[in-house]
């Protein structure tokens, strides 16, 4: 019964200076909201990222070309990985991995009247698999096409768009890149964005044609990908790599490789040592927010204290104990928090909501983001309301009643 009746006289004081009140939680309500706000972001880009990697292939390693060392110091050139190297990789472990090279660049690209610049990728058949891609029309070519260097094309889902036409209707027919002819054998279905890359704009030919036929006789690869028969082959399979490339490229033991690679696993990594940088940075700045709030919060109840000085005399003279004048003040400042931490998560999530309709941002409201943010909400009301109760309950009640 004590316990409600000091939550009334609590939420009493608040409506008696409702303005006062607000303008103070101001700073809790700014910080709280940035918290939820800042929290949704970081999950929801985090989410995104990681939705578009594990679109990028399961196991799926990325090996990359790196400096040509000499003597064990950096020559400043840079090693090419070949197809050579790819066709090496394939033999060394079939069971272990599954081979495609890739040489890319952004091409023009023509139909009829239609142009369009996009990029088109050289690869391997078996490129498709990895990627987990899917027709729409049509089939994909084959290692025949790749060892005959035929002009052949499969298109990304929004390519025939850009060329002004029906998917349905560019199978069989010939297109332009860059000036030379090729048929299209078919159209991936709808993929969407799969970590750097967006397969729905992209073009793809076979390596060997891209190499000779559009990207004039260059030998020289843009990366080779190696899919891992299972997650339990990975070490096995780093090996590997490791050793078939140190020989391909003569690379003796003990010097640094010329190569570098590179799974999905790294990539998640990566972003997230730099979320989380950002959220630090984010919290800090509204932890600042929410200290600044609990400083007002002090500063008013001390106030508050000195206008109710008579009051608290009269209580302690008619038996109410220091105990009572301290959780009372206490409970005032609290409740002022924690009505400000819930406003701030209102306006939180309010904040996310919008963000996510009109900027077309992914958010993700954290349920712990919500539970943390109230929680320090009510540590800062304690924390900064117990110096002004502790003055209230010391008050000398022969003192108290003679304030004016």
């Amino acid at each position: 019964m004590l316990i409600k009746e000091i939550l009334w006289v609590a939420l009493g004081a608040i409506r008696a200076n409702l303005l006062r009140s607000f303008l103070t939680a101001l700073g809790i309500i700014i910080g709280v909201s940035a918290v939820i706000a800042m929290v949704a972001l970081g999950e929801g880009a985090q989410r995104r990222v990681e939705d578009q990697i594990s679109r990028m292939g399961t196991n799926v390693l990325t090996i990359r070309a790196g400096q040509r060392f000499f003597g064990g110091v950096s020559t400043g050139t840079t090693e090419d990985l070949t197809v050579e190297d790819a066709e090496a990789l394939r033999d060394q472990s079939p069971d272990v991995l599954t081979i495609s090279p890739e040489i890319s660049s952004r091409t023009q690209n023509a139909y009829l009247r239609w142009n369009s610049n996009n990029q088109t990728r050289g690869v391997w058949p078996e490129y498709f698999g990895m990627y987990n891609l899917e027709l729409e029309h049509g089939l994909f070519f084959d290692q025949g096409h790749v060892q005959g260097r035929r002009r052949v094309a499969v298109l990304g889902h929004a390519v025939p768009e850009s060329l002004g036409t029906p998917a349905a209707i560019l199978i069989g027919k010939t297109i332009q890149i860059r000036g030379q002819p090729f048929e299209v054998l078919g159209i991936l279905a709808e993929k969407g964005e799969a970590g750097f890359n967006r397969p729905d704009e992209e073009i793809f030919i076979p390596t060997s044609t891209a190499q000779f036929r559009v990207f004039g006789g260059r030998n020289r690869l843009s990366s080779i990908f190696a899919q891992v028969a299972s997650q339990d082959l990975m070490d096995q399979a780093f090996a590997e790599i490791d050793a078939t490339l140190r020989r391909e490229h003569r690379v003796r033991p003990g010097e640094a490789v010329d190569f570098s690679v590179r799974n999905s696993s790294d990539l998640i990594a990566t972003f997230n040592e730099t979320n989380e940088t950002f959220a630090l940075l984010l919290a800090g700045i509204a932890g600042i927010s929410l200290i600044v709030g609990g400083i007002g919060i002090m500063n008013i109840m001390l106030v508050s204290v000195t206008e109710r000085t008579r009051e608290i005399g009269i209580r302690k003279a008619l038996g109410a104990t220091r105990g009572a004048i301290l959780f009372q003040f206490l409970i005032e400042a609290l409740v002022l928090c924690v009505m400000g931490g819930v406003i701030g998560v209102l306006a939180g999530v309010g904040g996310a909501m919008a963000i996510s309709q009109f900027a077309e941002w992914n958010t993700a409201i954290s349920p712990q983001s919500i539970v943390m943010a109230l929680a320090f909400s009510a540590g800062i009301g304690l924390f900064f309301g117990l110096w002004p109760a502790q003055r209230a309950a010391k008050l000398n009640p022969i003192d108290a009643l003679r304030y004016e």
